[in-house]
């Protein structure tokens, strides 16, 4: 079955409305996924939206199809992707389907479709449940369709286990009346991220709270976007600011002098908040800053890699045993509330770590070494990559290999990875150095093999 204009990926799939992702797209593979997830007989599914203007159209659509295979939908309205997630686990559902396209642009919109364990589908169930569209989805009779119910009450069971974390000592960040700026981009954040910042106590100076969806920059939270929110952190004197992506699993920083040190620093902050209270490895993608790795050495615990994916992520933290994880593009997992990238608690952790430093993270930030990544990409050559990473390995003996996603080369202080898209014709190449040229030089070194196979296709 072909899907012209359509990125099918590890857990869903995204396009561009009405070029791509239609009404007929979403209700076929709607009910292709209620009808794959309750094939044990538990007929339960959550179906969560963020704020895009195309959301609640493709609510409706997606609720009549999963009634049209017989499912009982639990419908909580517009929420952040984890709180989708913990409310599977919550419901004891059979799955979840979050309708967001996370942090790609205004015309886009998505399905992400969510396992019983509040986990994104493997590339395994993925391809189990294409397989039963290919085939032919059983619709219910009359006599035996659907439901749809209400939750209204998943945003708050999300706060509260966020809150009720052990090692968050709600009372003592209360009485530290922390300044935080915050930009919500205009998603879902708006509907979670204030309520959590006034419970712990903070003053809280909010821009693009609006849940309307219309966002008036680029909604990824990296650095070049904040631009906004770090003069409000410099207007106001902030000691930190927030930023969240439209369904708001990723957190970016503000520092309180007014820079956005880039997503990775989210995570390293994060892990060494919580390894403070609970020893254990940490996992991480491939393409993630060493800035995380160097906070577990520091703290004498296990670091592994994943394949980039928050499934994969989530899967390999599972089996490590983790004690927190995530991926570099600002998404903090933590074990002990859910298996699933979370801003909301990440945003409680920077909280809790600049109560426990008593000192503003840019000096925390100034102890450690600074790195530099550099992100590119070029089309894939039409021939397997394979000559590319053995030429790469020959160039690179000195470095470390790993060659579970692409290849990634390891050096002390630097690194680069290469890997084909998932979901685009290309190669992304992936570079961190101490300086910005010494990630640009790792990543000319790396273009090399790439063009000369390309050039002699």
């Amino acid at each position: 079955m072909a899907f012209d204009g359509l990125m099918v990926s590890v857990s869903g799939v995204r396009g561009r409305v009405a070029h791509g992702l239609t009404p007929e797209i979403v209700a076929t593979f709607a009910a292709a996924f209620g009808a794959w997830a309750s094939r044990g007989g538990n007929r339960k599914i959550v179906v969560g939206r963020d704020s895009r203007v195309s959301g609640p159209m493709f609510t409706r659509i997606a609720l009549g199809a999963l009634e049209s295979v017989g499912c009982t939908v639990i419908d909580i309205g517009m929420t952040p992707t984890p709180t989708i997630q913990m409310a599977v686990e919550h419901h004891h559902a059979a799955g979840g389907l979050g309708i967001t396209a996370s942090h790609n642009p205004i015309e886009w919109n998505a399905l992400k479709f969510i396992g019983p364990s509040g986990l994104f589908l493997s590339a395994e169930e993925g391809a189990e449940m294409r397989a039963l569209m290919e085939a032919g989805v059983p619709r219910a009779t009359w006599d035996k369709l659907g439901t749809v119910v209400q939750d209204t009450g998943a945003v708050d069971r999300h706060l509260e286990q966020v809150l009720a974390l052990p090692f968050l000592d709600v009372e003592g960040i209360r009485e530290k009346r922390f300044k935080v700026a915050l930009d919500c981009c205009h998603g879902a954040g708006a509907v979670i991220m204030p309520q959590l910042l006034t419970a712990l106590g903070c003053e809280v100076f909010a821009i693009n709270m609006e849940t309307d969806g219309r966002f008036h920059r680029p909604p990824e939270p990296v650095a070049e976007n904040l631009g906004e929110l770090e003069a409000l952190v410099r207007n106001v004197g902030a000691d930190v600011g927030f930023a969240t992506d439209p369904d708001v699993d990723r957190l970016a920083l503000v520092l309180d002098d007014g820079r956005a040190p880039g997503e990775d620093y989210t995570l390293a902050f994060a892990a060494r908040t919580v390894l403070r209270h609970r020893r254990g490895p940490v996992v991480t993608n491939l393409s993630t800053s060493k800035v995380v790795s160097d906070v577990a050495d520091e703290m004498g615990v296990p670091f592994h890699f994943a394949k980039v994916g928050e499934v994969n992520v989530a899967m390999a933290m599972r089996d490590a045993g983790a004690t927190i994880g995530g991926e570099g593009n600002g998404g903090v997992i933590l074990p002990e509330l859910h298996l699933g990238r979370d801003a909301p608690v990440g945003a409680a952790l920077m909280l809790q770590l600049m109560l426990e430093e008593g000192r503003p993270l840019s000096a925390l930030m100034a102890d450690k070494p600074r790195y530099v990544i550099v992100k590119d990409k070029l089309d894939k050559p039409n021939v397997a990559l394979d000559a590319v990473y053995a030429a790469l390995r020959a160039s690179f003996a000195d470095a470390r290999a790993d060659e579970q996603d692409g290849l990634r080369l390891d050096w002390p202080d630097r690194w680069v990875h290469l890997r084909p898209s998932g979901t685009e014709p290309i190669v992304r190449v992936i570079a961190e150095g101490p300086t910005e040229a010494d990630a640009r030089h790792l990543i000319a070194q790396a273009r090399k093999p790439l063009a000369e196979l390309a050039g002699g296709v």
